[in-house]
């Protein structure tokens, strides 16, 4: 501990080190449930890609375990510290290093929020459409970790589709520019979509050059209510069948509208079995939005309501975005699945999780990425009760059976982390599995970096 300290030191402000316990402990975990965290021995904040190389020269040289950090609020365990790991916050690297209209692109380092890079291009006419509920705290270092997705992915894709380049501290400190800052380029294998969804266990993201879009004009939303999920499901196929292109298109089920009504007054209709968002940011949202509401009505709604301005838009998007930590105070504690299927089978999903439901007694409210079959069923359950507890597990790992059941993935958005390493060696094969397991060793021979997490 002495020699480590002494090292990172030589090349280190001394307000990047922390030391402290209590401190350290915060940042053990992310805010997964479930998931296994150990004790960090000491917590590096660096402000720059030197000092980035610093600590991976040092951990390298003393075989030292690091687990990179952004703002912590993953749900999969990625972010979890391992006992006497360093871990690597990059919250401190939160500069803006370039906003170019003319290539539609951002240039920034790991730790800018995704709503202050989202506003910073909005002054500029331009749009960074990656949008995940968390997008007032989360960083784009961890959206790249994890290859998040949003509320607007139906439309605009994920994250991965947004970064152009990176540059990446590898495990032995040597700095790699993956990528391009043009429209377009295929020289080489495609490194930066290797690193996008790692969960920092290739390298160290410290740089990334990001495509942006033209802003699209104000959105507006329709709220459609059903008495069944599968009629709501039902309205999801005829909408995308039909050709239109929503620019959200999000299901709550009746446990989640009950839960956001109950934290925040915010008069959702709570007697429907399910509501579906829809919304259109075309230079006409109105006539998609008619069209749209007619395919509703016809799938079985039994109201549909546009909403009149932007800002009763921005209200049920409000609604939406409160639904995880709504359903978390329903009993204190819960698992969140990110389970993703077709869209053509989402309605069996959502019967089958209902069935595990009643099967083990839990309430598992569901909200989803409807558009693009990417659901969140989360099991709320009192950690205190032991038996309790045991049951969210089980529901938990069946719902991801039934996902890969259904021709799924076990993890749209979230990742993998520890939460899910077990379903991953599952859902890639032994096959999928060995060739991933030899892409780790070839930038992380020593399996220094996020050790434990993902195989």
């Amino acid at each position: 501990m002495d020699d480590l300290l002494a090292r990172l030191r030589a090349g280190l402000p001394g307000e990047a080190l922390i030391t402290d316990p209590d401190v350290t402990a915060s940042y053990a975990h992310d805010m997964a449930s479930f998931c296994e965290a150990g004790t960090p021995a000491v917590v590096v904040l660096p402000r720059s890609v030197e000092q980035v190389q610093h600590v991976m020269r040092t951990a390298t040289a003393l075989r030292v375990p690091v687990v990179p950090q952004g703002a912590r609020t993953g749900l999969s365990g990625a972010a979890n510290a391992s006992d006497g790991c360093i871990v690597l916050s990059l919250v401190k690297m939160d500069r803006i290093l370039e906003i170019n209209p003319v290539d539609r692109i951002a240039v920034v380092e790991p730790g800018v929020v995704n709503a202050t890079l989202s506003r910073a291009v909005g002054e500029h006419g331009l749009f960074y459409p990656p949008d995940p509920s968390s997008w007032e705290t989360c960083t784009i270092g961890g959206n790249i970790g994890t290859a998040s997705g949003g509320l607007c992915c139906v439309k605009y894709g994920v994250t991965a589709e947004y970064v152009l380049g990176l540059d990446v501290v590898l495990a032995d400190g040597r700095l790699l520019t993956t990528g391009r800052r043009t429209a377009k380029g295929v020289a080489g294998y495609d490194l930066t979509r290797l690193f996008v969804g790692s969960e920092g266990s290739l390298g160290i993201v410290v740089r990334a050059v990001l495509a942006l879009r033209p802003q699209p004009p104000r959105q507006l939303v329709l709220a459609a209510e059903f008495n069944s999920a599968a009629a709501a499901c039902d309205a999801i196929c005829r909408i995308m069948e039909s050709g239109h292109t929503p620019s959200l298109l999000e299901l709550m089920d009746r446990t989640t509208v009950r839960a956001v009504n109950t934290m925040a007054n915010m008069g959702l209709p709570d007697t429907t079995e399910a509501l579906l968002l829809a919304a259109f940011d075309t230079p006409d949202p109105g006539a998609d939005l008619t069209a749209v509401g007619l395919l509703c009505e016809a799938a079985g709604a039994t109201g549909v309501v546009p909403a009149e301005d932007t800002a009763e838009s921005e209200l049920l998007l409000h609604a939406r975005r409160l639904a995880l930590p709504a359903l978390e105070a329903v009993k204190g504690t819960t698992m969140i699945d990110d389970v993703c299927v077709p869209r053509s089978r989402l309605g069996d999903l959502l019967e089958g999780i209902e069935r595990i439901g009643e099967k083990y007694a839990l309430t598992i409210g569901v909200c989803a990425h409807a558009g693009d079959g990417n659901t969140h069923p989360t099991v709320c359950f009192d950690a205190a009760d032991p038996d309790e507890s045991r049951r969210a597990r089980e529901s938990f790992d069946e719902i991801m059976a039934l996902g890969l059941e259904l021709g799924g993935t076990i993890t749209g958005e979230h990742g993998v982390g520890v939460l899910k390493k077990d379903w991953l060696a599952r859902e890639l094969g032994p096959v999928g599995l060995e060739l991933q397991r030899g892409i780790k060793r070839t930038f992380d021979p020593l399996g220094l970096l996020n050790p434990g997490k993902l195989f």
